[in-house]
């Protein structure tokens, strides 16, 4: 890779950053399973002079806890994976001491072949298939998560942050623009480091629990959409790190509190028209529209391990706290997994509400995209539209605990064949790991109410 051909391709926001400034370090990154940055820092020198780097195979292996899977067809000869950079996705890092970009890599083997574990290529794989039908989905993540006191202790239950007043952060106020000013130092650096990204945030807001704020992002391509929540989720770490709390994605941090989500919008448009194909010439509902919904309530059951990647992913689906509990759609209601948002017929959506914060965003939108496809394909009509309060129905839609989603995923194979087989086998194995690693450990519960009294 020539220098001058390197300054060349970077993004706009990228040249913008580096203004005046001599760049010191490029950080070659990949997502992992969990979505965890991964790779190595290079300077810049050397960046320059190389259009790839090497990192092992077995990165995709490890539990979130840094142990290993094990398994049926897992393999541990520690290949090499060939990192190509994607130059499009050069970012900032405006949190280092010195002038530092990020660029994402996609990963292949020796034969040019993309590595099917990687996440990235996951994604890109159930987008290719979308665009083999002269299709270009669109999709728009929300981004839920909590500010916490600082824990250094996991024995000590997570607690609100202390806002700028002096209290700790508080519950149920939900839009409130004073709950919002108390975070205010931490979310002016989100923003400064946003706009130092090249992103665009479409707005923040406080949402129900303590400490809880939301993140919107614009519309867009699936892909580069999962790459500003993977950068996102470490630029806000940092910007928090700055004042003294965590920001935390974990799916259901604190009890009493709801869950934070990352609720996916989706819709597709004709890739030669531009036409939403969800709305007809008429501005009405299309067949598409409703073959879309029916594969979510198909199929998404298959790949809840996805959306719900840990254990404590399935403390979110909590009747009556602001989280699905079924797979029911209707129109502007949030008690239903599947919300159609109003809109106009340009713009209709179909929400995605399942997914967790604590979801690989890769994977949880290749997952949402890949059920709508599958939707598409057959055809089929959904339930009828649900009118009240869905908490009032079934649990059934939704697998309980991480060992039932897993059951579910790996006896799909409809949904092996749109991810890749090799994917999910390799992803089954890494969660069994975790799950097995979770019961390997004595909960406080389990010693205080079973020491002395079973």
């Amino acid at each position: 890779m020539a220098k001058k051909d390197w300054t060349e391709r970077l993004p706009e926001a990228a040249r913008t950053y580096l203004d005046g400034h001599r760049l010191d370090e490029v950080e070659c990154i990949i997502a992992d399973l969990p979505g965890i940055a991964r790779g190595k820092a290079v300077p810049a020198a050397k960046f320059s002079r190389q259009d790839r780097f090497h990192l092992p195979e077995s990165i995709f292996y490890q539990t979130i806890t840094g142990d290993w899977s094990e398994g049926e067809g897992l393999d541990y000869v520690e290949r090499d994976m060939i990192l190509k950079p994607d130059m499009s996705t050069a970012s900032a890092a405006p949190w280092t001491g010195d002038w530092t970009l990020q660029v994402i890599h996609d990963a292949h083997d020796r034969n040019g072949d993309a590595i099917q574990a990687a996440p990235r290529n996951v994604l890109k794989r159930v987008v290719a298939l979308y665009e083999k039908q002269g299709w270009a989905p669109v999709v728009a993540p929300e981004m839920e998560f909590y500010l916490v006191a600082r824990n250094l202790d996991p024995a000590k239950s997570i607690e609100p942050m202390m806002g700028r007043s002096g209290r700790p952060a508080a519950a149920r106020q939900a839009y409130s623009m004073t709950a919002v000013d108390e975070f205010g130092p931490v979310i002016d650096d989100i923003y400064d480091f946003a706009e130092a990204q090249g992103f665009e945030i479409d707005g923040i807001t406080q949402e129900g629990g303590a400490g809880q704020l939301e993140i919107n992002l614009r519309h867009g391509d699936p892909v580069l959409l999962a790459d500003e929540v993977f950068y996102f989720k470490r630029l806000i770490r940092e910007a928090a790190l700055r004042h003294d709390c965590f920001a935390t994605f974990m799916a259901k941090p604190i009890g009493d509190e709801p869950g934070s989500a990352m609720h996916i919008h989706h819709s597709i448009v004709d890739a030669g028209t531009g036409q939403n194909l969800f709305s007809g010439r008429q501005g009405g509902d299309t067949d598409a529209f409703f073959h879309f919904i029916a594969g979510l309530q198909n199929h998404l059951p298959s790949v809840i391990s996805l959306l719900a990647p840990y254990v404590n992913s399935y403390r979110r689906y909590v009747r009556d706290h602001a989280a699905p509990i079924n797979l029911e759609w209707g129109r502007d209601n949030r008690t239903t997994g599947i919300r159609i948002p109003l809109s106009g017929p340009e713009s209709r959506r179909v929400e995605n509400r399942l997914s967790g914060m604590d979801a690989n965003p890769y994977l949880a939108i290749a997952a949402s995209l890949a059920a709508g496809y599958l939707g598409l394909m057959e055809e089929r009509r959904p339930s009828a539209q649900f009118r009240h309060d869905a908490y009032e129905t079934s649990e059934a839609d939704i697998p309980r605990d991480l060992a039932a989603a897993l059951e579910l995923l790996e006896t799909a194979q409809d949904m092996h064949e749109l991810l890749g087989p090799d994917f999910v086998r390799i992803y089954a194995g890494v969660k069994r790991a975790e799950h097995a690693e979770f019961l390997g450990v004595i909960s406080p519960w389990e010693r205080e109410h079973l020491l002395l009294n079973v």
